[in-house]
């Protein structure tokens, strides 16, 4: 169903309805559903949440609750695209009549309407043509290829600002959603730039503040900036030594996994003059007369290091003096609280921790999220190493392929499909950065990590090309099922992304096999 106003044609058809809430297991969808929740608790609309991780749990979760559902959309027949005799009028007949109407016109003038005739007839049928053309390549492009929109946060905060009930906590949601499209590569550079552009304005609406004694802010109150700040992971709540090694970008650049890389860090932090006690100290602990100009710092020797983008567009939060948070902190600490491999709770349990570290009430959840996202990009860059030092990344003629074997460390980190498709986007980047064929620089990745032990299976992954043009378009999900339908391979096409698929072990050989004949 194509929704053109979403206030009239979704919100307010729900608004008086109880309502069953269906959340997919990502960060972006979390703070939409927390937007949601703001709403439907404003206006006292009754909901069920529903967390559902794939298809399969959609399905069954419809099935369980599918009495109480009232389906809120047309019959199919007034869907169809409509024909092309429906959107340009054909003048066809209305010529033939008004030649009929004719009075016995002199020969030249027939032969000069007829040959007019035939002109437009030829230009209608070549605009016919192109019409039909055109749509071809869209509904191909459309049905081929795989690619984000507009963050759902976003979305949710376009709603309740024009129902003029959006709040600074909505803002935030919104600002979390989009960075973790950013942070995740789900979207290009110009996209993110543009709906920060967006929302910075929303930041100055609701983060405004005159300087008199009526409009200063309460101690503890939540406060919102946008701000040019370091594209380093966690470096304000970890050491800058730690941030530096286990953020991909740095980490890619300096090739960390090399000796060659590892002097070349050591000369960076020598070209900014700081010392290594200083550096390898928690951030709050640093010297302040350090941490000043710090990002200055950081840029300028960044800079001479080829290092362009140190510097990214994002938002803070400050909830009071104490606790301060990048949108990109938030993102990791989430995510990492979600996709958790702790056995001491179900995949709910984590999915309403991970809800409830948005709240700013839950900080401590949010703290200990930061922690497990610690454990994890430590694991990535490790694991990224280890691929790259053991040649684990091979070409396979039209993708490069790599394969984590059972028994890897932190493999069982890798096992669920969000955790697994980062580690795959930064070794990729990586893996671009080391090689010196021009050849490999431009291929996409396919990789495998075990996801069952028991029951035989692994999760595979496709991850479009890394280049500056990259559009973020993924063609792997069709091609995953042609592969598994020309081999027969046992493939289960669960998750929400396409490009993520579960796979039999035994099938993997010769799925990778027509997979190779079908991308060449």
């Amino acid at each position: 169903m194509f929704v053109s106003d979403f206030r009239k044609e979704f919100y307010e058809v729900v608004q008086s309805q109880r309502v069953l809430l269906f959340v997919a297991s990502d960060v972006d969808a979390l703070c939409a559903c927390k937007i949601l929740q703001a709403l439907f608790q404003c206006d006292h609309v009754q909901y069920t949440l529903v967390p559902v991780s794939g298809w399969q749990e959609l399905e069954t979760s419809f099935l369980e609750h599918k009495e109480q559902i009232k389906l809120l959309i047309k019959q199919d027949d007034d869907l169809e695209v409509p024909a092309y005799e429906d959107i340009f009028r054909d003048e066809e007949e209305d010529e033939e009549h008004s030649g009929n109407d004719s009075d016995g016109s002199e020969p030249s003038e027939k032969r000069t309407r007829l040959e007019e005739e035939i002109v437009e007839e030829t230009m209608r049928r070549r605009q016919r043509r192109e019409w039909e053309a055109r749509r071809r390549d869209i509904l191909f492009d459309y049905e081929q290829y795989e690619y984000h929109g507009t963050s759902s946060a976003m979305v949710m905060f376009e709603l309740a600002w024009m129902l003029s009930k959006d709040l600074n906590d909505m803002l935030w949601w919104a600002i979390v959603g989009l960075t973790d499209q950013w942070v995740q590569d789900k979207i290009t550079q110009m996209k993110y730039v543009t709906d920060v552009g967006v929302l910075q304005r929303h930041v100055s609406r609701h983060n405004h503040r005159n300087e008199d004694e009526e409009n200063t802010l309460s101690v503890d109150c939540t406060r919102i900036s946008f701000e040019y700040d370091l594209r380093l992971a966690l470096y304000q709540h970890w050491s800058l030594h730690d941030s530096l090694c286990n953020t991909s970008y740095t980490a890619a650049r300096f090739k960390l996994w090399s000796v060659h890389g590892q002097k070349r860090l050591q000369e960076f932090l020598a070209d900014m003059g700081l010392p290594l006690k200083q550096v390898k100290q928690k951030f709050q602990a640093m010297d302040i007369s350090l941490k000043e100009n710090l990002r200055e710092m950081i840029e300028e020797s960044a800079n001479k290091f080829g290092m362009k983008d140190m510097r990214v567009q994002t938002f803070s939060i400050h909830f009071g003096f104490k606790h301060k948070f990048l949108a990109s902190d938030v993102v990791f600490a989430t995510m990492s609280l979600m996709e958790s491999p702790e056995r001491d709770g179900s995949g709910t349990d984590h999915f309403i921790q991970a809800l409830d570290s948005l709240s700013r009430s839950n900080l401590d959840k949010l703290y200990h999220g930061l922690e497990l996202a610690k454990k994890q990009l430590r694991a990535t860059q490790q694991t990224i190493a280890s691929c790259l030092c053991t040649n684990l990344v091979i070409s396979q003629g039209p993708f490069l392929y790599c394969s984590l074997m059972e028994g890897t460390p932190d493999v069982v980190l890798f096992s669920r499909p969000a955790s697994l498709s980062l580690l795959s986007k930064h070794l990729l980047k990586s893996f671009v950065c080391s090689t010196k064929n021009r050849r490999c620089k431009l291929l996409p990745l396919v990789m495998a990590a075990p996801l069952s032990v028991e029951h035989g299976t692994v999760t595979v992954v496709g991850i479009p090309p890394e280049t500056d043009s990259s559009d973020r378009k993924n063609f792997f999900g069709r091609a995953f099922e042609k592969a598994a339908e020309s081999t027969s391979s046992r493939m289960l096409h669960n998750h929400f992304d396409l490009s993520v698929i579960e796979l039999k072990a035994e099938d993997r050989s010769k799925f990778l096999d027509a997979l190779i004949s079908l991308l060449s």
